[in-house]
């Protein structure tokens, strides 16, 4: 039972970073693993990282490895999203998501997005 709110999105160029976040209600934020998803223009959303509850389990999907952190601050009930080298194809609205479980991809809450822009 959580409320999500992203914040941090904007317009960068290519290779540049950006930090996004998202700030949770509630004090039971910890019970949650968190994900980050992304949805571009005429795609499906996909899963893009989750962090589990304790922080000490991180999952990337392959095309950000290496270039994307997921990170969380439990006493301050917010996730990050540290976004690195950015390419183009990083462009699409990201969300933020709680999950009961850290291996479902499926979250139970949803925040209402972010925008990301990658310029070429």
């Amino acid at each position: 039972q959580v409320q999500l709110v992203e914040s941090g999105g904007g317009l960068v160029q290519a290779g540049g970073s950006l930090r996004i976040s998202c700030a949770a209600s509630g004090r039971s934020f910890s019970t949650y693993a968190m994900d980050w998803f992304r949805q571009a223009p005429g795609k499906e959303r996909e899963f893009v990282a989750g962090i589990s509850r304790g922080g000490s389990r991180r999952y990337y999907t392959d095309s950000v490895k290496g270039r994307f952190t997921i990170s969380r601050d439990n006493a301050k009930n917010t996730v990050f999203l540290q976004m690195n080298s950015l390419k183009p194809e990083d462009t699409a609205v990201y969300y933020c998501a709680a999950d009961m479980s850290e291996y479902s991809r499926s979250p139970n809450y949803w925040g209402q997005g972010t925008q990301v822009t990658v310029s070429s």
